[in-house]
């Protein structure tokens, strides 16, 4: 600002303040009032000034208290808006994606452990067949061994028995030489030459037979001694076979331990949580065969006849597991039934639990029949079991309440809800989205209040969360 303006300036506030003096001097002249105090709000925001100059001249703005108040409380409007736009933008990013995204996640991971067993199962049910056709060949092996070796034992003792009739007949031939040979020699003094003649001829074809029944006895002596080793060869044979088949037998025995250890492993936690909430796994499953009575797929037993020899060990034993597996398949279908999740995912605060308790508008101790959770208005709530809706608006006491219908005669309740997002009729999963926290109906503030009723009657939902706490 240079000298002339600084000048105008003062100028201009010199003609304003004369004809204020003016002004005051004429009303003081016709009435005498005193000089009002300033205010409060006066001497905290004092009147501002802004100066604006220009070719024609210079002007001011006046800014009163008023006017710095209303920019002020719009300034810290927009402050708050900005952090509770940012409050909103950090919580979802840092829950990625919110509770049903988790609950989506954590249902496909139990799906592929149970992908991944059925996958051992079926690879070690695979090893075990291939191992029972090596265990059939080595067997059918074995018995052409054993027919062999019998009929090498049959060909031995016909040897045997060839031989001792050949020595009985060389025995009678040499005795029969011996006593030609006497009568030769006897006759030697007698003339008669035919007769003699006779006799060298019945000595020349004893000699003959004797060589031939030599020859013959040999030739026994020879297979007999080839049919003993083909003998000791098989035996050696089958004793690897047996051997290989014992090697065999162990390694399909510690397959078949691993697998029933692995499904006892992961039915106990499966049935101890339905035990705990009053349900027996043996109903349940009762209940679930007949609901999917379909037949087929990877997890039939393997079927056996009636006719014919009695079924191997093995195979009642791949059986019984097949059988467990289908029993585990029921109980993960059974659990998405029973309302063991929460309704609620996000950062609340649990006000009430279930039982009697003093009733916090009319006083009194009263059966309080469910769970409370206080939170933020509009807190996403979600189904904790998969079901039928069958009620979906205003009911007294419980204001906005949603009803759902699941297996086993369980229902659950949402009440004093802000809004609903299902109908009557809806089937919904576990984890999809049916309102929002509110304070409907009989309430004292923003809370949802969940029950879980069993045939009708109010029972503790913290039985089936804890119950499902250890396993999901």
């Amino acid at each position: 600002m240079t000298g002339q303006d600084a000048a105008a300036i003062g100028r201009d506030q010199a003609d304003e303040d004369g004809g204020h003096n003016a002004c005051s001097k004429g009303f003081a002249a016709t009435t005498a009032l005193p000089a009002p105090r300033p205010r409060l709000i006066h001497r905290l925001l004092p009147e501002q000034r802004i100066f604006v100059k220009s070719d024609s001249g210079t002007r001011f703005f006046r800014i009163g208290p008023r006017q710095q108040l209303l920019a002020g409380a719009g300034a810290l409007a927009l402050v708050a808006w900005s952090v509770t736009a940012t409050s909103f933008l950090v919580i979802e990013l840092v829950q990625g994606g919110g509770p049903r995204d988790a609950a989506r996640n954590e249902q496909m991971f139990y799906e592929e452990r149970l992908q991944t067993l059925a996958a051992e199962r079926d690879a070690h049910r695979v090893a075990a067949l291939e191992a029972q056709e090596r265990y059939d060949t080595a067997l059918a092996a074995l018995a052409e061994y054993q027919d062999r070796l019998l009929d090498t034992e049959l060909r031995i003792s016909e040897l045997e028995e060839g031989r001792a009739a050949v020595q009985r007949i060389l025995v009678e031939a040499l005795a029969d030489r011996d006593a030609a040979r006497q009568r030769i020699a006897a006759l030697a003094s007698d003339s008669e030459t035919a007769g003699r003649a006779a006799l060298e001829r019945r000595s020349d074809e004893a000699e003959t037979t004797v060589a031939f029944l030599s020859r013959a006895l040999n030739e026994a002596a020879g297979e007999r001694v080839a049919a003993e080793a083909r003998a000791r060869a098989a035996q050696a044979e089958r004793a690897e076979l047996e051997h290989a088949l014992a090697l065999k037998q162990e390694a399909n025995d510690r397959i078949f331990a691993q697998l029933e250890e692995a499904v006892v492993l992961a039915m106990e936690p499966l049935g101890k949580m339905f035990r705990d909430v009053g349900l027996p796994p043996e109903n349940i499953l009762r209940q679930m065969r007949r609901q999917y009575s379909g037949m087929g797929g990877p997890l039939t037993p393997i079927a056996m006849s009636t006719k014919g020899p009695a079924p191997d060990p093995a195979v009642l034993r791949a059986d019984a597991i097949l059988r467990q597996m289908d029993e585990l398949n029921l109980y993960r279908i059974a659990a998405d039934k029973v309302p063991f999740a929460q309704p609620v995912q996000a950062s609340v605060r649990r006000t009430s639990g279930f039982g009697y308790r003093r009733d916090p508008i009319r006083g009194g101790n009263r059966l309080h029949a469910g769970m409370d959770w206080a939170g933020a208005y509009g807190t996403p709530i979600y189904a904790s079991a998969d079901g039928v809706v069958t009620h979906a608006g205003w009911q007294s006491g419980y204001g906005r309440l949603v009803k759902i219908e699941h297996a086993f005669g369980i229902e659950t309740r949402f009440a004093h809800l802000s809004k609903m997002t299902v109908e009557v009729g809806q089937r919904v999963s576990r984890g999809d989205l049916i309102g929002g926290m509110g304070n409907s109906g009989r309430s004292t503030g923003t809370h949802l209040h969940y029950e879980v009723r069993v045939n009708g009657e109010p029972v503790n939902p913290m039985t089936y969360i804890k119950a499902a706490s250890d396993v999901f």
